[in-house]
């Protein structure tokens, strides 16, 4: 079976993620730049209030036995500090019932 896995992260711990990622073996990502905003509604910074702030979603398919391991790797490659902070982003999982490659046709597994 596979998994999707979709991160969101900070725009700023992108290429950390990606590096993070390739040396776990997992070099096959799709990159969005993307806004959004949390649980905090935005930011509000003196007195001006940013509704969505930019982030960028990372999107990989991997073996159902990789997912705890890539998960493991965004998360300890995304967050800020130690502890981590509002802001550093979500992961969302899913099934991924088929999947096909355009160019020869073939459904993989």
């Amino acid at each position: 079976m596979l998994t999707m896995v979709r991160a969101i992260v900070r725009p700023e711990k992108t290429d950390d993620v990606l590096s993070a990622l390739m040396d776990a073996g997992f070099p096959a990502v799709t990159k969005f730049n993307v806004a959004g905003r949390g649980k905090q509604r935005g930011i509000k910074i003196g007195e001006i209030h940013y509704d969505e702030l930019p982030k960028t979603m990372l999107i990989c398919v991997v073996k159902d036995d990789d997912k705890d391991y890539v998960i493991k790797t965004i998360m300890e490659s995304a967050r800020t500090g130690k502890q981590g902070s509002f802001g550093d982003g979500k992961i969302f999982v899913s099934p991924v019932e088929e999947m096909y490659t355009i160019s020869s046709g073939t459904k993989e597994s």
